[in-house]
C-alpha cells in the first residue's frame, strides 16, 4: 500500500495542481512551473483514476473552436457515457496566472463534472507573455460562441450553459458573464452578446478578479511578500504594454464592470464563488460577493476554512469534497428552477471504489 505521503503526490499530480502541499514558497509562474504541473497531470492520466471509463465517463480531444489548427483554440469534451436528453454544458476555463498550464493540467475537473453528468467543453486559450491582455479574453468569447453554435451537435443543451474556471480562469470566466450581460464596445463581447444566450450560471472559484492595481495585495500588508511579487508579476506579464484598444482593460478587471453603475442588458446569471480563508486572493471574492449582493443578483459565497489557493482541486485534502457537493447542490438548484427536479442530472455511482465521485463528492 503506498505511504500517506505517495497517497497525497499522486492526488496532486492526478489533480494536475502542485499547490502548498506539495511545493511551499515556489513560482509557478514560470517556465520551470509550468514544466512541473504538465508532468504531474501528465503522470496522473497514467494512473488507473486516470481512466475516463472508470468514471463513465468518455472524451473527445482537440477539436478546434475556431477553425484553426492552432493549439491554444482547442477543446475538449468530456460527457457521461450514459446520457438521455440534451446536457447542461460546463464551460471549464483553466487557471493558471495568465501564462501557463493547460485543459491538459486540469482533466480531472472535466471528469468530475462529467460523472455527475454534465458535458464539459475544457479550453485552451492563447498565453501570456507572448499573448497579452485581451488575446485570452477573445478567445474565452470565441469558446462561448463555438458552444452555443455547436453543443447541440455532440448532445449538450446551448441554453443550459455554466462559465467556469478557477484563478485566473475565475476572471474569465466571470468576464464571459459580464460580455454576455452587458452591452459592451469590445468587437469579441458584442460577439457574445450577439448569441442571444445567457449563461444559467457563473462559478468563478478562488479567482484573480481585478487584474490591475495588484499592489492592493501589498499595501494590506496582510501577506507574505513572495505571494504579493507573484499576484505583481500576472498584472505585469498579462496587462503591461497590452493593446488595450476600445474599452480599455475592464474585460480583465471584471469585478470592476460589475462593482460599477453601468446597467446590464440582460440580467446576471447567478453565481458561485467558492474560495479558502487562507488564500491571498480572498478579498477578491469578497468583493465580488459584496457587489452582486448589491445588484439584487443570486450569489452564494463560500469560505473554507484553512483553505489555500486552489484547494478544491486535491481530491485529498478534507475540505474539497465539501466544495465539489456545495458546487453540484448549487448547480441542482440553478437546474431545477429552470428545467424541473425531473431533469437534474444525477451523479453516477463509478463501477470502481475509489472512481472520480468517491473523490471528490
Amino acid at each position: 500500500m503506498a505511504s500517506s505521503t505517495q497517497h497525497d503526490l499522486a492526488s496532486a499530480a492526478a489533480a494536475g495542481n502542485l499547490n502548498e502541499t506539495v511545493v511551499r514558497k515556489r513560482s509557478l509562474s514560470g517556465n520551470a512551473g509550468d514544466r512541473l504541473v504538465r508532468l504531474a497531470a501528465g503522470a496522473g492520466r497514467l494512473l488507473p483514476i486516470g481512466n475516463p471509463t472508470r468514471h463513465g465517463v468518455s472524451v473527445t480531444r482537440n477539436l478546434s473552436y475556431t477553425g484553426t489548427d492552432h493549439k491554444a483554440h482547442r477543446l475538449d469534451l468530456y460527457r457521461p457515457e450514459v446520457a438521455t436528453g440534451p446536457l447542461p454544458v460546463i464551460l471549464y476555463i483553466h487557471g493558471g496566472a495568465f501564462q501557463i498550464l493547460s485543459k491538459d493540467t486540469h482533466w480531472t475537473m472535466g471528469m468530475a463534472f462529467a460523472a455527475r453528468g454534465f458535458m464539459v467543453v475544457s479550453i485552451n486559450y492563447r498565453l501570456a507573455p507572448k499573448h497579452k491582455f485581451p488575446a485570452a479574453s477573445q478567445d474565452v468569447a470565441s469558446a462561448y460562441s463555438w458552444v452555443v453554435r455547436n453543443i447541440g451537435h455532440h448532445g449538450g443543451d446551448p441554453n443550459q450553459i455554466v462559465v467556469a474556471g478557477e484563478s485566473a480562469g475565475a476572471n474569465l470566466a466571470a468576464s464571459v458573464a459580464v460580455m454576455a450581460s452587458f452591452d459592451r464596445p469590445e468587437p469579441w463581447a458584442k460577439a457574445v452578446l450577439g448569441t442571444g444566450v445567457s449563461p444559467i450560471a457563473c462559478i468563478p472559484a478562488c479567482g484573480i478578479l481585478q487584474v490591475s492595481d495588484t499592489d492592493r495585495y501589498r499595501r494590506r500588508g496582510t501577506i507574505a511578500k513572495w505571494v504579493t511579487t507573484q499576484i505583481e508579476a500576472c498584472e505585469r506579464v498579462y496587462l503591461d504594454g497590452a493593446e488595450l484598444g476600445q474599452g480599455g482593460s475592464d474585460l480583465a478587471d471584471p469585478l470592476l464592470v460589475i462593482e460599477s453603475g453601468a446597467q446590464p442588458h440582460r440580467p446576471l446569471p447567478p453565481f458561485f464563488v467558492p474560495i479558502g480563508t487562507r488564500d491571498p486572493l480572498l478579498d477578491d471574492s469578497r468583493r465580488l460577493e459584496r457587489a452582486l449582493q448589491e445588484r439584487h443578483v443570486r450569489v452564494e459565497a463560500k469560505y473554507y476554512k484553512g483553505g489555500i489557493h486552489a484547494f478544491h482541486a486535491v481530491p485529498t485534502m478534507k475540505t474539497a469534497s465539501r466544495c465539489w457537493q456545495d458546487k453540484f447542490d448549487f448547480l441542482d438548484s440553478v437546474l431545477a428552477e429552470r428545467v424541473g427536479p425531473a431533469k437534474i442530472p444525477h451523479a453516477r455511482r463509478p463501477a470502481v471504489p475509489g472512481a472520480m465521485d468517491d473523490w471528490y463528492v
